[in-house]
């Protein structure tokens, strides 16, 4: 099974070869995960984008993902996107090389690595708490948002 899935399209709303990381908008751990990757996502690499979000639901039915319940983080480029650990991965792999490290974990086999991440993921709320709507993002890291243009 190849760790990426692949749409007959390019994702909407993306610029060829941009990449965007969709993650949960009102979870305390993935806004958490989301600062972690503006502060050191230095050159740019990564855009971000809630699944609460329109541009977030557009891109999640792109996919044929869940629009209404989706408890996973995703990472899409282009035609491709990928889910769970293996969009983990994904971001791990655009970050500087001092975090190279955490790509060794990958030697784990996805069912495992995949069994983890779903622990945590349907536990998260409880866990690490939950926001009631969606936090906005800093003026200086608004950039950093996918945008629709409307």
């Amino acid at each position: 099974m190849p760790t990426f899935r692949i749409r007959p399209t390019p994702a909407p709303l993306l610029n060829p070869g941009e990449t965007v990381v969709l993650f949960d908008g009102v979870c305390k751990l993935c806004n958490g995960w989301a600062r972690f990757l503006i502060r050191h996502d230095r050159q740019h690499r990564m855009r971000l984008a809630s699944v609460q979000s329109p541009e977030g639901q557009a891109l999640l039915a792109w996919a044929g993902l869940p629009v209404d319940q989706f408890d996973s983080m995703a990472v899409i480029r282009d035609r491709h996107y990928w889910v769970r650990s293996d969009a983990v991965f994904e971001v791990i792999a655009l970050l500087p090389d001092r975090w190279w490290p955490f790509r060794l974990l990958r030697i784990f086999p996805r069912t495992l690595r995949d069994w983890a991440y779903d622990r945590v993921a349907l536990n998260r709320y409880r866990i690490f708490g939950k926001y009631d709507t969606c936090l906005l993002p800093d003026p200086d890291h608004e950039r950093r948002f996918l945008k629709a243009q409307l």
